[in-house]
């Protein structure tokens, strides 16, 4: 039964290592030490040769790959340590923890006193749709600005602090405008007040914003804390469904948004007092170098933060899917206005129901948020951009359902369709940005994340704007006013025609994970080439 012997394996076993060396034909292994005791052992071998895919002249050691229960628990346990990380820095951890998370959440609370000026705006006020969300996109230009806010908080220390202080301006500027909003009467003749008034509360607001994010950024870097930022989206979020709950409630009980106004200035006062009264240094950052001098410092780094600017977006890399999302933006036209307008004067909905929709369009949103992390991120970008480009295209047109009472004929009524499903195609909007938010950070190349982050959303923001003139120039071309919404219909069928365009060049956008690291590899060997060339 058993072959003729030919070949003998010689199995050596060290007991100095204590472990078990093959070789075949009789030769030593190289890798055995002289001094080692070793003896051999000769075992018998069949005809057939040896199968290579038994790694017995090379043996390899294998790690044991733990169950997947086991898998489990190891990924909870880290998941629970991020989150103890937030409790264990101590003093200065628990002031930043108070600063970041009542800060994001009155961030997020903003909604409240808009909704309320919306419809002071579109009641009281009578302005035409067109008008409306004509006024409401010029307000948010201050927001365009964002990346030279984030370059004075890097540059400029006021006090031997530049965080701080930039929060207590923020909040200062945002506590004039809606503290004066809360005592002007709103009259006919008001508008140019109220613009006035919007204007410098977003001012404030956004320098708010981006100091925040710097904060978090720094303070998070600096402490080694991995679930900060999340934390502040938690924060943010809360305060977004808080503000939308609340804001729909007080609208209806007493028809006064001046009141609204007034309660939000003292949540801003309140902010406003706890950045005053906190110091930087006692969280922990540092204060201004040895050799900073503020006229050098600040011209200097103004232009070295717009050339690096143009250098990272300038890299292939970022550019084209940059101007995808950014084109994908700004070729729709946006319509919100106008279908609020339809909402409050034709269907006559109380301001109750337009802010639980609010509210269940940022609830999917978090849903969304966390199917995305746990499931949707391994999906390429490419793939997971076109299918979200459909479903919001698709989504668009329930606007069309509302406007041509379909849902009525069906036995839906107007307050649970609008409740239900008329902020679906907002919330994929604000969605769509997080893969490329994403994709972005991890083909920044280091150091240059909050300069790239700030740009991302000027970017993001004007091009919002612009796509809210479009919107504008649509309804006035179709003749879209308060009385008339008749051909409504149709620019919401050219809303959902434009919202497919972008699927045109989808190509784009990258198509695997691997091919995003060596395109962050080029893109930091080119920054270092042409920091070099600079010096």
């Amino acid at each position: 039964m058993i072959n003729v012997l030919r070949n003998p394996i010689i199995i050596r076993t060290s007991t100095k290592s204590n472990s078990i060396i093959l070789s075949s034909h009789g030769k030593q292994n190289p890798n055995l030490s002289s001094t080692s005791s070793s003896s051999s052992i000769q075992i018998p071998t069949t005809n057939n040769p040896l199968n290579p895919k038994t790694h017995l002249l090379k043996p390899i050691i294998l790690t044991p790959k733990l169950p997947l229960r086991k898998t489990r628990i190891v990924k909870k346990r880290i998941e629970k340590e991020d989150e103890a990380e937030l409790l264990k820095v101590g003093t200065s951890g628990r002031g930043m923890l108070i600063l970041c998370g009542f800060g994001y959440w009155v961030q997020g609370f903003r909604c409240f006193p808009w909704l309320g000026l919306n419809f002071d705006m579109a009641n009281t006020l009578n302005l035409n749709p067109s008008t409306l969300q004509l006024v409401q996109n010029v307000a948010i230009l201050p927001m365009v600005a964002k990346p030279l806010y984030g370059i004075l908080s890097d540059a400029v220390y006021i006090g031997g602090a530049h965080r701080l202080p930039y929060i207590s301006i923020g909040a200062l500027l945002q506590v004039l405008s809606w503290g004066s909003l809360a005592l002007i009467p709103v009259k006919g003749d008001a508008l140019p007040i109220l613009m006035a008034c919007m204007l410098l509360g977003n001012l404030g607001a956004s320098i708010t914003e981006v100091t925040k994010d710097a904060l978090v950024a720094e303070y998070g870097q600096k402490q080694k804390i991995r679930g900060l930022q999340s934390y502040a989206f938690m924060a943010l979020a809360a305060g977004g469904m808080f503000g939308n709950l609340f804001g729909g409630y007080f609208l209806s009980k007493t028809q006064q948004p001046n009141f609204m106004f007034l309660l939000f200035t003292l949540l801003l006062s309140c902010q406003l007092a706890l950045s005053v009264t906190s110091r930087e240094d006692s969280l922990g950052l540092p204060g201004p170098p040895g050799n900073y001098i503020l006229k050098k410092s600040f011209f200097q780094n103004l232009q070295k933060q717009f050339l690096d600017i143009i250098t990272i977006i300038s890299d292939e890399s970022i550019l084209r899917p940059l101007c995808w999302i950014v084109a994908s933006i700004l070729v729709v036209p946006i319509l919100s206005g106008t279908v609020f307008c339809y909402q409050t004067q034709c269907l006559k909905l109380d301001a109750s129901v337009i802010g639980m929709s609010k509210v269940v369009g940022q609830l999917m949103l978090l849903l969304a948020t966390v199917l995305y992390d746990r499931y949707w991120k391994r999906i390429p970008i490419r793939t997971l951009i076109s299918r979200v480009q459909i479903v919001y295209a698709t989504l668009l047109l329930l606007d069309l359902i509302l406007v041509g009472q379909i849902n009525l004929k069906v036995g839906i009524p107007n307050k649970a369709f609008v409740l239900c499903l008329s902020g679906l195609a907002e919330t994929v909007a604000q969605f769509r940005l997080l893969p490329f938010s994403v994709l972005f950070m991890n083909l920044c190349p280091p150091g240059f994340e909050g300069s790239l982050a700030s740009f991302l959303g000027s970017a993001f923001c004007l091009s919002s704007i612009i796509s809210g003139f479009l919107g504008v120039g649509l309804a006035s071309l179709l003749g879209v006013s308060s009385g008339d919404f008749l051909n409504l219909k149709l620019g919401i069928i050219l809303q959902f025609v434009a919202a497919l365009v972008p699927l045109g060049w989808i190509a784009y956008l990258p198509m695997s994970r691997s091919g995003e690291e060596k395109k962050k590899k080029k893109s930091i060997r080119r920054m270092k080439k042409r920091e070099h060339k600079r010096k």
